[in-house]
């Protein structure tokens, strides 16, 4: 039996000396120490041969079975023979058990690997396993260690920004006024053509917060970077030109396309507001045709398209406004498509041309705007249709990062939090970097 329960504890150093039932239906396990290693001075490493004493310790392990186990250690103190050592004396520990800690290490690695491999939360990590809030996170840090280091080599950079939790606004008492007090942001770094998923994260989405972080890898790193896919954002675009001087910028084709969409939806209300004086309602033909001029003509049949067509042909201004502005989104959605149906130039020119020119010719502010946009952006946009390149990896860690927020229930320490979203987002890299070694 003493055998049998040995190898199931799998305690190397430890043997079982009796093991009784309790009242409750626990198992108390007496251990004693197997190891000759534990009699070595953890100071000098000599071995000692006077016993000073004995001591009982009660060391956690992982849950065994529905009633569970509790250890009694019975260890013994010993004198340390060296004259020069100033450790005096000292109590007899294995490598599973070190002398102070009052767990297993494996125990402490397996709250830690919760955290950190199954996405479990701190406080559900430590209810599972009967630890202290402060303990699993300990654990925690310890086991995220290695996601922490450097990043993997990447041809592709991603860059993105995602809200830490909610804007605050508060009123002036003088003038009556909202404005926003807090409205704090991270922006990820992320491995936007492999599988490396988030490489790290800073607090911020300024020039500065960007730089700073670049600073933070190696340079031969930062050389190997021939890509940075971004939103439209200038912050960003400026701070790649600095940072990362040799990379092409590319601008991904969803934010270009949604720019398109907000322009529509502007167009609509507004052209709604100036010519019936109020906002809209279900019974304005241009109210029940929104969802339907914000989906893809390749998406409508054709009698959707008719009908939308029509009924928006038949309100005179308010529908030929609306059909201009589709147009313009529709033509800048061919634009883009040429990244996917292998164009050259010269079909990619004449795309530019006729988008460039319908948007010139119409008399809508907000498709023109949408022009002078465009055409500001031109060569990351470009660089989109050349390579294929995009953010679509951000975007899905930007999804999780919220889901990890959401799951904690918000968080207050950002440095938590960071490490957190690291080591969700990077599971699938760690996967397959063992996949690789096996």
């Amino acid at each position: 039996m003493d055998n049998d329960t040995t190898l199931l504890l799998d305690l190397d150093g430890l043997a079982v000396a009796r093991v009784e039932r309790l009242e409750d239906g626990t198992r108390r396990v007496h251990l004693i120490t197997a190891d000759e290693q534990a009699r070595a001075c953890p100071e000098c490493g000599v071995f000692a041969t006077r016993v000073k004493g004995s001591a009982t310790t009660r060391p956690r392990d992982l849950p065994y079975g529905e009633s569970g186990l509790e250890f009694r250690w019975h260890k013994r103190r010993w004198w340390c023979r060296e004259p020069g050592c100033p450790r005096r004396s000292f109590t007899e520990q294995i490598p599973q058990l070190p002398a102070g800690p009052r767990i297993t290490m494996r125990l402490r690695g397996a709250a830690g690997r919760r955290i950190r491999d199954a996405a479990s939360t701190v406080l559900q990590a430590a209810r599972d396993l009967h630890l202290s809030w402060p303990t699993v996170m300990d654990a925690f840090r310890a086991a995220a260690h290695e996601v922490t280091q450097a990043p993997p080599q990447v041809k592709v950079l991603g860059i993105d920004e995602t809200r830490r939790g909610r804007p605050r606004w508060e009123q002036d008492p003088a003038t009556g006024k909202w404005m926003l007090t807090r409205d704090r942001w991270h922006t990820g770094f992320v491995d936007a053509l492999g599988a490396g998923g988030l490489l790290g994260q800073v607090e911020g989405r300024t020039v500065a917060d960007v730089l700073a972080w670049l600073a933070t890898t190696p340079l031969a790193w930062r050389n190997s970077i021939e890509y940075v896919a971004i939103d439209m954002s200038t912050t960003y675009r400026a701070a790649v030109r600095t940072g990362l001087p040799h990379a092409t910028v590319v601008v991904d084709h969803f934010h270009v396309a949604q720019l398109a969409t907000k322009m529509l939806s502007t167009v609509r209300r507004r052209t709604t507001a100036e010519m019936r004086g109020r906002r809209g309602r279900a019974s304005d033909p241009e109210w029940k045709a929104r969802r339907r001029l914000l989906r893809n003509r390749e998406d409508l049949t054709d009698e959707q398209f008719a009908t939308m067509w029509n009924a928006l042909l038949g309100e005179g201004r308010i529908g030929q406004r609306l059909l201009t502005a589709w147009i313009a989104k529709e033509n800048l959605r061919n634009l883009l498509a040429r990244a996917h149906t292998g164009a050259d130039r010269h079909q990619v020119g004449d795309a530019r041309r006729k988008f460039l020119t319908w948007c010139a010719d119409s008399d809508i502010p907000e498709v023109r705007q949408l022009a002078v946009t465009v055409d500001r952006w031109w060569p990351e946009i470009e660089a989109f249709i050349d390579t294929g390149h995009g953010n679509a990896k951000s975007e899905a860690v930007n999804r999780v990062i919220k889901l990890v927020a959401r799951n904690a229930f918000g968080f207050r320490n950002a440095d938590n939090q960071r490490l957190r979203t690291h080591c969700v987002t990077t599971r699938r890299a760690r996967g397959h970097l063992r996949t690789a070694q096996l």
